[in-house]
């Protein structure tokens, strides 16, 4: 497969891209972009292809409202298109694991038992890592790598976003009917079309140089 983009463009895009700090709340995703952005969330890599969690994606006016006093009142939430909540899957088990092995089976159209082996790996690697005390910070990790492409792929198509983590994650949970569930919000994320008048769409960006923070051996 060719790549649509020039390696030009590709770094166009992440120079255009910034944490945007006001949206216009007259402007709307469209529908084939914002499903292209859902497959990028369906389609992010996670540790064992286990895929820890869910996208809530909040478009209703009363509840990204709502969301604002649990954000510090960042309008972010409140002006932008969608709004995205990243949650984790707490307490990762076997019931799971066997959702993936059958969803493995009906894509790669296997037998289940060819994948006994994989079977026993996964649950004895999230039995090791709840017995050490960091499964769910383990899981926790892998929303970021989602944050990343879900950003990267919007930036690529010409559309904002503001990452979130100046929320308060147990009332999102309240507010999204979240508590007491086996998931748990971690990071937001606000995607749509920056004002004109918001100052930080021209800012330069201030990044280390590659020689510093790149090693090639």
């Amino acid at each position: 497969m060719s790549s649509a983009l020039t390696a030009q463009q590709l770094v166009d895009a992440l120079h255009w891209r910034y944490a945007t700090k006001k949206f216009d709340p007259a402007k709307t995703i469209p529908p084939a972009d914002w499903q292209a952005l859902e497959q990028a969330l369906v389609l992010s890599p996670s540790s064992i292809g286990l895929q820890p969690w869910k996208f809530i994606v909040v478009t209703d006016p009363a509840t990204k409202s709502q969301l604002v006093p649990a954000a510090y009142h960042q309008t972010q939430a409140m002006d932008c298109s969608h709004f995205v909540v990243f949650t984790v899957r707490k307490d990762l088990g076997a019931d799971h694991v066997e959702k993936h092995i059958d969803r493995m089976v009906e894509v790669l159209a296997v037998a289940p038992d060819t994948l006994g082996k994989f079977r026993q790996m996964t649950l004895g690697n999230l039995d090791k890592a709840r017995a050490e005390g960091r499964l769910d910070t383990w899981q926790t990790h892998q929303i970021y790598i989602a944050l990343g492409q879900f950003m990267a792929s919007a930036a690529v198509l010409g559309i904002d976003t503001c990452p979130m983590e100046g929320i308060e994650p147990e009332k999102f949970d309240e507010l999204l009917g979240l508590a007491g569930t086996d998931y748990a919000t971690v990071v937001a994320c606000a995607a749509g079309y920056r004002r004109a008048d918001d100052k930080y769409a021209a800012r330069k960006k201030v990044r280390f140089k590659a020689d510093d923070v790149i090693v090639r051996i």
